[in-house]
């Protein structure tokens, strides 16, 4: 294992005078991939997006950006809800459809996620040595909000993600993480794409499986 972990963490080139790891490498491969996937709304993507968590947690954590980090361990157990409300998470336990998210779930997603990210910002600034408290903090926030989201196959968690995209392509840059910035961009125009698609399916009936 500790072989394995030091031929991740070996630099595979040099991005704007920063060394880029093969885990960053990695983390960028299975990201883009991962989020194509849910944009078709391929199921696969789940079990992708366990091996770009696994890789991230490795590459956020030597990079101090420790929210981030532990937000992948989160991940890890919404994947697994969400391949299964994908898969059997609609009417009859039939795949699921995209649908809106209500005015009642706006209201605690807000709730939520004000008063999350005030909580961790507070945590990360006072027992963590991290130098981005707020923007970590509210990334993970937003990520998560969005996870579920996606999950549950809201269409607006699309805009989730854009937001939280909009925070992590600058947050990327200044920690030196110049591939995993430019994996984010990516992210954006996925997003936009994944939007469109989502929205033309909103609302539209699932076959239930015979």
């Amino acid at each position: 294992m500790d072989q394995l972990l030091a031929a991740l963490r070996a630099t595979a080139f040099t991005a704007f005078g920063a060394p880029t790891s093969r885990m960053e490498v990695v983390g960028f491969v299975t990201g883009a991939l991962c989020v194509w996937l849910v944009a078709r709304q391929n199921a696969w993507n789940w079990l992708i997006g366990v091996l770009n968590n696994m890789a991230f947690f490795a590459l956020f954590i030597t990079a101090g950006i420790y929210a981030d980090a532990w937000l992948q361990v989160v991940y890890l157990a919404l994947a697994l809800y969400g391949w299964w409300a994908w898969l059997r998470g609609g009417e009859h336990h039939g795949r699921l459809a995209v649908t809106r998210t209500t005015r009642a779930q706006w209201w605690t997603l807000l709730a939520v996620g004000i008063g999350a990210t005030a909580a961790l910002t507070a945590v990360l600034a006072h027992v963590t040595d991290s130098s981005v408290p707020l923007p970590d903090a509210a990334t993970t926030v937003l990520s998560l909000l969005a996870t579920w989201g996606q999950a549950r196959k809201k269409v607006e968690s699309w805009w989730l993600w854009i937001a939280a995209d909009v925070v992590y392509v600058p947050l990327y840059a200044y920690k030196d993480l110049w591939l995993t910035a430019i994996l984010y961009v990516v992210f954006l125009v996925l997003c936009v794409i994944g939007l469109r698609s989502w929205l033309a399916d909103v609302e539209r009936p699932v076959p239930v499986p015979a």
